[in-house]
């Protein structure tokens, strides 16, 4: 286990009359720990579908496959648990990248090549903004690094990049991600919008 604590998950809603009631009060419905990399949680807290978002009482959005990407013109926000890189998943993870994708329904979202600087490069057409909630995380950038701890915010506009956590204990972050589209002069992004 990564010692952190579990999440509680307090949805709101309308009752018959309008009234403001919670809906829900208690532990996610998915959390997914990934075979294709040992220790890392995906906690799904909530995704809409859409902009504007719909605001209803509708049920959980979060029931069903696990997705890497938000839903169509939506968001989806998550935490997840990122363990320390090891030796083992350095040296041979680049090969394990299609399942764990895979595993979380964007296998083409996988950037790895032999040159890549971290087995976990990949890209997205989304916005995301990450959030270190406890330990300690790198970004890792095609050219580049930065190193984050609690309270650093990642604004990442669709660029490749990789979370390497070298420190030893396990990192949980906050993502939020929004739908997006590259622009056409974007350059790099020719085979995403293929």
């Amino acid at each position: 286990m990564s010692g952190l604590p579990d999440i509680t998950r307090v949805v709101t809603g309308h009752d018959a009359e309008g009234r403001a009631v919670v809906a829900s009060d208690g532990p996610l419905s998915t959390v997914v720990s990934l075979s294709a990399i040992p220790g890392t949680v995906f906690h799904e807290v909530w995704s809409t579908a859409g902009a504007p978002a719909p605001v209803d009482n509708g049920p959980d959005p979060t029931l069903g496959p696990l997705s890497l990407p938000p839903p169509a013109h939506g968001t989806r926000i998550r935490f997840v648990d990122i363990p320390p890189d090891t030796e083992d998943f350095l040296t041979h993870g680049a090969g394990r990248m299609g399942a764990a994708f895979s595993e979380i329904g964007d296998q083409g979202a996988s950037t790895v090549t032999a040159g890549s600087p971290h087995p976990l490069m990949h890209r997205t057409e989304t916005v995301d903004y990450g959030v270190v909630i406890d330990g300690e995380c790198v970004l890792v950038l095609d050219k580049g690094e930065v190193v984050l701890k609690p309270g650093h915010v990642v604004v990442q506009r669709g660029t490749n990049h990789a979370w390497a956590n070298r420190s030893g204990q396990v990192c949980r972050m906050l993502f939020i991600l929004v739908d997006g589209q590259f622009v056409a002069d974007l350059p790099g992004t020719a085979t995403q919008t293929e």
